[in-house]
């Protein structure tokens, strides 16, 4: 990775240009610089899934923005930069309580969550939720907002640190993935029943026994293929438990069911934000000249939450 110069974004209707003041590292970055997730079309080539700073333009056709105004926003690409030209459904206000950079950490795995376990997952009050991850940007958003809507937080981790690290963010069950099993765990924790909702990043390796850790009826999330993308699958299991297998990315959607998922979680969440009862949890912020170490955490696995990246 380098840094330099490109254009400036151009700004289009319906769009709101931010001054970028942090962003913050996703796996995704660290696959599309190894060249295996390239950016949707007409998107920027640039790094960087989310951003925080203060509007610094407001195209035509956009009401509720005004300049100056501090906004965090969800990117298909281009937060690794001094500006972004963002679509306005995709922008969120700034709580009056949140720093900038804590707020560049909000977008991508907080709306990830949403779209995947409350919209794809249709998680209600009272279900149980299984999330692969629990020390991620992902696991920790998950924990707070399973919490927040009165669900029962199970999760996994690759260390006993990281387990007592997510009960005390207020996972009710963490499993270290090395020693223990998280679908006995998972029965356990739900009187047998099995959980309502598993959201996975892993992938082939944990296919049988996620769906083994499903109650009757219950959904499977993919997110992302760490372990592997292929594996044998009895589809009778399916059948007979009525489960759901879903596929999901967010970065390809259009602009128009982005701001959809901006919406309903501002809607459910937005009042949790704002008062303070959910935030992201950052392991550290480093420098924009320091995104490579940046990424050598976040690949090794040695932060806890998310890691953000100063830019001005």
């Amino acid at each position: 990775m380098r840094i330099g110069e490109v254009p400036a974004p151009e700004l289009v209707p319906g769009s709101l240009r931010i001054r970028v003041a942090a962003t913050a590292v996703n796996r995704a970055d660290l696959l599309q610089r190894q060249g295996y997730y390239p950016p949707p079309p007409g998107a920027s080539d640039v790094l960087g899934l989310e951003c925080a700073g203060v509007v610094a333009e407001v195209a035509a056709g956009v009401d509720g923005w005004h300049v100056g105004d501090r906004a965090m926003a969800l990117l298909p690409g281009g937060g690794y930069a001094e500006e972004v030209v963002v679509d306005a459904g995709s922008a969120l206000p700034i709580p009056a309580g949140l720093g900038t950079e804590e707020a560049a950490a909000i977008p991508e795995v907080f709306l990830t969550v949403f779209l995947n376990v409350f919209q794809l997952g249709d998680l209600t009050e009272g279900g149980a939720a299984l999330v692969h991850g629990g020390g991620s940007g992902i696991g920790t958003a998950a924990i707070q907002l399973l919490k927040a809507s009165g669900a029962i937080a199970i999760v996994t981790a690759g260390s006993e640190a990281k387990c007592e690290r997510c009960r005390e963010l207020g996972a009710d069950v963490a499993v270290n993935y090395r020693s223990g099993d998280f679908v006995a765990e998972s029965l356990a924790a739900t009187a047998g029943r099995g959980v309502d909702v598993v959201l996975d990043s892993i992938g082939a390796p944990y296919l049988e026994r996620n769906l083994a850790a499903l109650a009757v009826g219950g959904r499977l999330v993919v997110i992302g293929l760490m372990g592997g993308a292929n594996a044998d699958l009895n589809l009778a299991t399916l059948l007979t438990r009525r489960l759901q297998l879903i596929g999901s990315t967010l970065r390809a959607r259009s602009a128009r069911e982005k701001a959809a998922i901006v919406s309903g979680f501002w809607s459910r969440f937005g009042a949790a934000l704002e008062k303070g009862e959910i935030r992201p949890v950052i392991d550290r912020t480093l420098p924009l000249e320091a995104a490579g170490e940046a990424h050598r955490r976040v690949k090794a696995s040695e932060h806890f939450g998310k890691i953000v990246l100063r830019v001005s």
